[in-house]
């Protein structure tokens, strides 16, 4: 057998597995909601839309996106797994009292992950899938096209509904990460008694503004292009 099956058939490799495939992410949703920070500018689009087209025609970046589209079912299967080998191992449950060194997050990654993961499909299909295959309307820069993808970004913003997902969603993936991050680097055994406080610090500030930057977009485009 392996080194690589071994890897992925044992309890500690996959854990390993989901901490690396979650930094990974973390890393990803940072480029993310740079990039995404466009959307404040007031240009009509033509900055967000540029960007777009760099991030869906730059090889490496499609190398990247490749390795995010890994990273996220890998997270997924793995979490999966782990969870209901947990749940085998525990079938009765704590009765009424919780465990101890706990925290909310910590006790409902699963429904936490779940949710996020709808966010994602729902997010893909109505961005990401339209910038790929769908019928965007076509702007000019300096003589060069661009698929405006800001226009169909500002127009599913309008909805009320659409806005308060988002907004939820991102309040869901604050307590996901705020597990997920310390734990990643737990899992690593990245501590150290000099710089695991900053990591954790470093870790709840992430937690909280990563998704307030990310809940906001929707917010102001809804103010501003109605």
């Amino acid at each position: 057998m392996s080194w690589v099956t071994k890897t992925l058939s044992s309890t500690i490799g996959r854990k390993l597995i989901m901490a690396l495939t979650g930094l990974f992410l973390i890393l990803f949703l940072t480029g993310h909601v740079s990039g995404n920070l466009l959307l404040f500018k007031d240009d009509g689009g033509e900055a967000f839309n540029i960007y777009a087209k760099f991030m869906t025609t730059n090889p490496a970046v499609k190398l990247l996106s490749y390795l995010t589209y890994i990273s996220i079912i890998g997270h997924v299967v793995f979490s999966i797994w782990l969870s209901r080998r947990n749940k085998a191992a525990r079938p009765v449950g704590y009765g009424v009292s919780t465990p101890p060194s706990t925290t909310l997050s910590s006790r409902n990654m699963g429904i936490l992950g779940t949710i996020i993961l709808i966010f994602i499909v729902v997010h893909m299909q109505s961005f990401w899938a339209q910038m790929h295959w769908g019928d965007l309307p076509v702007v000019t820069y300096e003589g060069e096209q661009y698929k405006d993808l800001f226009s169909i970004v500002s127009f599913a913003f309008q909805n009320e509904l659409m806005v308060i997902g988002y907004v939820v969603a991102m309040a869901f993936l604050a307590f996901h990460l705020s597990h997920g991050f310390a734990s990643a680097f737990q899992t690593l055994g990245l501590n150290h008694a000099k710089y695991s406080p900053a990591i954790a610090v470093i870790g709840k500030i992430y937690c909280i503004l990563v998704p307030i930057l990310f809940a906001s977009m929707p917010v102001y485009i809804y103010f501003t292009q109605s």
